[in-house]
């Protein structure tokens, strides 16, 4: 397999699709060399990435092998599941403190996606954005309505309430933005963009798109009102 120019090789979606086939040890087993290329071809793609990605943003994860996934189901609360999961995932983190969010990467025959933003923001941090929204809402509909953003994501995703949180006005101009609990882009690519051997290019540049929003969410997130360090 050859994935510096960052691109996957076929023979990672056949594993993956022989693996939804025969999900368990045995066959698991059997087949560990394959499993063994298949990370190697991601962890590979990973490097590329990340490559690319120093070039405009400041990435915490060091390599391929530390961005990459287990494949390993967590069986001890859910022992009906498979044991290995049917697709091959990685993210890189961006450094912290003052650059959030952060990049996912997700490979399976018919199913591959990246996505980035904040799946899962601490109490604090959703009542910062959320203010922020309140009183800066034109700023957040600029960034949002950016066509580069917009041409490669689409619309922000993720939970929402179905009225306005607890302490802010349900009749605010921006109250579809208030009501998100999670704050995520998603794009997806089909097989045949996976094998494309500019895979890691395109995908660089989707996470590019998004940097301009996810500075501003970093800024609000680590500085006070009057824009000084937290």
């Amino acid at each position: 397999m050859s994935t510096s120019h960052g691109a996957i090789d076929r023979a990672t979606l056949r594993f993956l699709s022989d693996l939804k086939k025969n999900n368990d040890r045995d066959w698991f087993t059997a087949h560990k060399d394959r499993y063994e290329a298949a990370m190697a071809d991601m962890r590979a793609f990973a490097d590329a990435l990340i490559e690319r990605m120093r070039r405009h943003d400041k990435i915490a994860t060091a390599d391929g092998k530390e961005a990459m996934y287990r494949i390993y189901n967590d069986l001890r609360f859910h022992k009906d599941k498979p044991p290995y999961k049917e697709h091959l995932a990685g993210s890189l983190a961006r450094v912290k403190p003052a650059l959030r969010g952060g990049y996912y990467f997700h490979i399976a025959p018919g199913d591959s996606f990246i996505a980035c933003g904040f799946w899962a923001p601490e109490p604090d941090d959703l009542k910062k954005i959320r203010t922020d929204i309140l009183y800066d809402h034109p700023v957040w509909r600029k960034l949002l309505g950016a066509e580069r953003l917009r041409d490669h994501w689409g619309e922000l995703e993720g939970e929402q309430l179905k009225t306005a949180p607890q302490g802010f006005p349900k009749d605010h101009p921006a109250v579809d933005l208030l009501r998100y609990k999670q704050f995520i882009f998603s794009h997806a690519f089909s097989d045949k963009e996976v094998l494309a051997p500019d895979l890691a290019d395109r995908v660089d540049a989707h996470y590019r798109a998004i940097r301009p929003w996810l500075d501003h969410v970093s800024e609000v997130l680590t500085t006070d009102g009057n824009g000084n360090p937290l």
